[in-house]
């Protein structure tokens, strides 16, 4: 049997790190919002004719073997393929070989995409017939057992569903609402930006989470703020008027600044300096900071003219579109 599956990457526009429980439980009507976009993870999962076990990781070149599915609790190697592995228990043998489109440590939610992606290969590989939502708790367990931090729960979401999403954080549970809107009118407002700095989005977070938990009153307020601009967000994408956005995301830059010293670089400053002299409006990192992509919005009908004269300064713009559906799983061979 060959399984392969696939789930889209995404750019948060306003309330992460809000997103790690129990932060969002210390903020009233806590949410973040985020699009999916078409720079997917992927995954192929194969039956094998012995009892190995072997993973494969084509971003870094790292393959290992295995004997058995015990084996894989306690590896050090491709830790987050070989703890899903171990989760879903496929009868051996078997191979996985993973990948991804997204730059390296680029905040684009690649590790999360993979890992939805991952699942969804061993859902159906393995005929356990776990619900999206089931999936989405899965994932989000056996992350934090790998890195060792809490996890948030946004980043699942797109590579679940896909499309435009505001993600509800409750005391009674985390809840999706699909935002129906024109996602190509959408794209056209925003440019996504590689900043040629990778991220290390637990090192951040697991920072703000610790001040936040210890009383930091400078974290609660920036919180409050980031909060608030995502409500408004929300809001212009409901109502259509893409042009609000822009406000909304420097209000939430600007608390997301305040959170840590690392969130911020000056090649970050430069290139949203020199966007904005192009004609940008609102900009801000994505995921946790320090590096990675950043997304910059712009007028209707500037995006492609502003692209191409970052290009041509050197800035390393990205192609995407928003991608309207999730994870996506098929047998290429039974």
């Amino acid at each position: 049997m060959i399984v392969e599956s696939s789930a889209p990457t995404r750019v948060d526009l306003a309330g992460g790190t809000v997103d790690i429980w129990p932060l969002y439980l210390f903020h009233q009507d806590s949410i973040t919002v985020n699009f999916a976009i078409s720079l997917p993870a992927r995954c192929r999962l194969s039956s094998r004719p012995d009892n190995k076990i072997l993973l494969r990781s084509l971003d870094t070149k790292e393959s290992a073997e295995f004997d058995g599915l015990e084996s894989l609790w306690s590896t050090d190697r491709l830790r987050m393929l070989a703890r899903l592995a171990y989760f879903f228990k496929p009868n051996p043998g078997f191979e996985i070989s993973t990948g991804g489109t997204a730059p390296a440590g680029s905040g684009l939610a690649g590790s999360s995409a993979l890992n939805i992606a991952i699942c969804g290969a061993l859902n159906l590989f393995t005929g356990a017939g776990y619900d999206p939502e089931k999936l989405i708790q899965i994932a989000k367990n056996v992350e934090a057992q790998v890195i060792s931090v809490p996890t948030g729960d946004q980043d699942f979401y797109p590579a679940t569903y896909g499309g435009v999403s505001a993600i509800y954080l409750t005391p009674k549970g985390v809840f999706r609402e699909e935002i129906p809107v024109d996602l190509d009118r959408l794209a056209r407002r925003f440019i996504l930006i590689y900043s040629g700095q990778q991220r290390n989005s637990g090192i951040n977070n697991w920072d703000v989470m610790k001040r936040h938990i210890d009383g930091d009153s400078k974290v609660f307020e920036s919180f409050e703020g980031i909060i608030h601009a995502a409500r408004k967000i929300v809001v212009a994408l409901r109502s259509g008027n893409f042009d609000a956005i822009d406000a909304a995301l420097e209000e939430e830059w600007s608390h997301r600044r305040l959170l840590s010293d690392g969130i911020t670089t000056p090649e970050i400053e430069e290139i949203i300096t020199r966007a904005r002299k192009l004609g940008a409006g609102g900009a801000k990192i994505c995921g946790a900071g320090g590096g990675g992509c950043m997304v910059i919005t712009v007028p209707e009908g500037r995006r492609q003219s502003v692209e191409e004269k970052l290009r041509e300064a050197g800035v390393h713009v990205i192609d995407y579109k928003i991608a309207p559906r999730g994870v996506e799983v098929k047998v290429i061979e039974s």
